[in-house]
């Protein structure tokens, strides 16, 4: 097909469309504008020739330490933890086959945060042993309910609903911990647990990038692997894909991608929902896993969001998630009414 491109890097080759390349060209164009827009705004004001004259040396010390140390960590963590979201909503969409199969709905969100939740019980506030607890909290969580859904195999539907279940007895344990726990325990898995991206540094951001970084370079082979499981999996089998083990690592490397974004900010809701069924209609990929895509619009949702929390509300300033939270569940409610009418 002419609009079929290969794009090759060494031994790793990557099957797209040109449509897909405009598009993905057009969202990095709307990202970068963003990101400009963002450093302009705020209690001190600044143009975009002043955000070009910190790349170039030339700004003042003011200047300087406005975009570099108070914007610039914030903009940047939207667009990186943006973009794992997608990623990890893409990997479980494609692996249930489901709209619906994002992390937040899984349960393996909330897995996080009851990672959290038994790290602070342990007596534990540092943000390396927060980041610990919520990655191991995903992790356990994903690794039950694979266990619980495992059937001669995993399927789609199956492992929502017990994702489902499990979220809703992890949920009810974090309702209990904000009930009986102390004062300053309870109030600080709340202010977490609502997302933020205020507290972010680039400390935080750093170990974020090196986990995310790996990610990244196993998500071309992931990709692969992904489209050929969306034929179904006998078929997958039959063009050599090792069909239960994928999906463990899959499930994984979802897992790795979104637990991290939640160690670092708290939990984010709704962009690994929405993100990859954007990028399929952009892109005209219909059912088929887009990743760069995916990661594009992610991106631009939670810089978008981000922008929103700070400056919607003059002197107010919003957790990011309760953005989210808002512009998904409209999303979602029109997702269902579109879903509901396929006769799915």
């Amino acid at each position: 097909m002419s609009g079929v491109l290969v794009l090759r890097a060494g031994p790793l080759s990557l099957r797209t469309t040109r449509r897909a390349v405009v598009v993905c060209g057009l969202l990095s164009l709307v990202l970068i504008g963003l990101a400009l827009w963002a450093f302009t705004l705020g209690s001190y004001p600044l143009s975009p020739g002043d955000v070009v004259s910190v790349l170039t040396g030339d700004a003042s010390r003011s200047v300087r330490t406005v975009v570099v140390e108070w914007r610039a960590p914030r903009i940047v963590a939207a667009v990186l933890f943006g973009a794992a979201l997608a990623v990890g909503g893409a990997v479980f969409q494609s692996l249930t086959r489901n709209p619906l199969g994002s992390p937040d709905f899984i349960g393996f969100t909330t897995g996080s945060y009851t990672g959290v939740v038994l790290t602070m019980l342990a007596g534990a506030s540092s943000y390396a042993a927060l980041a610990a607890g919520a990655l191991a909290g995903g992790l356990a969580t994903a690794l039950a309910v694979y266990l619980l859904a495992f059937r001669r195999g995993v399927q789609g539907f199956r492992l929502i609903v017990v994702g489902i279940a499990v979220g809703a007895l992890l949920s009810s344990f974090n309702t209990w911990f904000s009930v009986k726990a102390e004062v300053d325990a309870a109030l600080r898995a709340a202010v977490w647990g609502a997302g933020s991206l205020a507290t972010v540094d680039w400390r935080i951001i750093g170990v974020a990038a090196v986990v995310l970084a790996g990610v990244a370079l196993v998500a071309p082979v992931a990709q692969r692997r992904m489209r050929r499981l969306e034929l179904g999996d006998d078929t997958a089998a039959m063009l050599g894909v090792p069909v239960e083990r994928t999906k463990l690592l899959l499930v994984v490397l979802g897992v790795v991608a979104t637990a991290t974004v939640t160690a670092a900010c708290g939990p984010i809701s709704f962009v690994a929902l929405a993100a990859p069924q954007i990028a399929r209609r952009l892109t005209g990929r219909g059912t088929s896993v887009d990743l760069a895509g995916s990661a594009l619009v992610g991106a631009v949702l939670l810089l978008g969001a981000d922008i929103a929390a700070q400056h919607v509300i003059p002197g107010v300033l919003l957790p990011t998630g309760a953005v989210t939270v808002c512009v998904g569940g409209a999303y979602l409610l029109v997702l269902l009414v579109r879903e509901g009418r396929r006769g799915l």
